[in-house]
This record gives C-alpha cells, structure tokens and sequence, in this order.
C-alpha cells in the first residue's frame, strides 16, 4: 500500500462542542493508482487526506505512509518525510508569487537540500507544457498553467504519494479536464500515486477507484467508477 490508515478517528474540541470529523475509519491506497475521495460537505474527506498525508495528527488510530508509521512521529521527522515522499497539489495552486515557474517547481528540492534529477526534471516540463513558460512569475500565467506548475512542483521530488485537494476548484471546465488528464497520466505514464478530493462527479471519474465518506465514516467505493454510478452513490448518501 502507498499509504494506509487504521481505525483513524479524529475529533475537533472538547466536551459538548466536542466534533468527531472521522470515527474509526480504516482504509488502504494502492500504489500507482488514482484513488478519488467524495462525500457530502462535512463527511470528513479532506480531513482524512490530511492526515493520510501527515498534515494533521489522528486523535486515535495509526496511520501509515508505505511501511513508515506516521503516528507518533515528531514534526521534524513528519516535516522531512512530507518532504521526501509526499507531493502536494490543491485548489489555491500555492505559488510563491515572486518566484519564477521555474524556481517553484524546484522548491521542494531547495528546501530538502537535493539536486534534481534532469532528465526526470525536463521530462515532467516538457510532459506539462512548461517548457516556455519557467522563467514566468505566476501573476503571468494563467489559471491552468499556475496548476501545471503546481502539478510539476508536486511531481519533481518523486513522492510517493501525490496528495490533491479539489485541484480544479479554481479552473474552468476545460481547463480543470486537462488537469485531470496530466493527474491521470502521472499514473499511467509515470507510476505515481494519486489521491484526490473532489465534490465534482466527472472529475471523480477520472480515477481508478472513488472512496465514499459520510459522517465520518467509510460508506462504500466504486471501482471504475462513471458520472451515473458517481452521482447515484452521493446522492444515496445525502439522503442517509
């Protein structure tokens, strides 16, 4: 498994205000598979992400990264993992704006301390159009190509695991399908792992297998999953 969680609970507050955002949840991410996450607003799905990907500490349960037990990890531990096996791709790009395209795309490594692989480098530039577009700020580049960068920063480390936050919420329709469709080739083409939430039924399509989470909890899956299938199964739990 690329990543994994064992009776995963997580709660918000204390007492009466007390939230349990996830309750027991179990679950395993297959390497070199694109893994959707959907449910009903406040099913718990981006809390899940974040923990799966180190981002936020479990209340209870283990969470696991490959072999690499998450839980109980200090920060700098969990700080320089996420740096190694962990990219990162969501909806708000998070761009340093006075760095070139370039320049974000090899963030991660300056701040792991590593080289980049060139060949592996020019191959996810050219792979996603970049190629004339690193020496750009983001203010310069428009929507889509903001996402690619994002896309190519997340991709350059090699992780493990490429962890995707509504990343077409920002985008316009055809825009957003293009996105999907360089999320969808980093696993056929280059053996990565992808998880994605999403509230978009089309975009959920796009993966190999969609998780389905209602109040905290695991309600099901859909393996190749289509808009019908999609769109029955959230509809079925906002009526839950």
């Amino acid at each position: 498994m690329a990543a994994s969680a064992i009776d995963l609970t997580k709660t918000y507050g204390t007492g009466d205000t007390a939230v349990r955002a996830l309750d027991g949840v179990s679950v395993g991410i297959e390497a070199r598979q694109f893994t959707a996450i959907m449910g009903p607003s406040g099913s718990g799905k981006s809390t899940l992400m974040h923990l799966l990907a180190g981002l936020d500490a479990a209340t209870s349960g283990r969470v696991f990264l490959g072999d690499t037990e998450l839980t109980g990890l200090s920060d700098k531990a969990l700080t320089l993992l996420r740096r190694r096996q962990v990219g990162f791709v969501f909806q708000a790009f998070n761009l340093l704006p006075t760095l070139t395209a370039g320049a974000n795309i090899r963030l991660p490594l300056d701040l792991a301390g590593r080289g980049a692989d060139p060949v592996w480098e020019r191959e996810i530039i050219d792979g996603l159009g970049l190629s004339d577009r690193l020496g750009h700020r983001p203010g310069e580049l428009s929507g889509g190509q903001q996402q690619r960068v994002a896309l190519a920063r997340a991709l350059v480390t090699r992780p493990a695991v490429i962890f995707a936050d509504e990343p077409t919420g920002a985008l316009d329709s055809t825009t957003g399908a293009e996105v999907l469709a360089l999320l969808r080739r980093s696993v056929d083409e280059w053996g990565q792992t992808v998880v994605m939430v999403t509230h978009d039924a089309n975009a959920a399509t796009v993966a190999d297998r969609v998780l389905l989470l209602a109040d905290g909890q695991l309600a099901g899956e859909i393996l190749d999953p289509d808009t019908d299938a999609v769109l029955a199964a959230v509809r079925d739990l906002g009526r839950a």
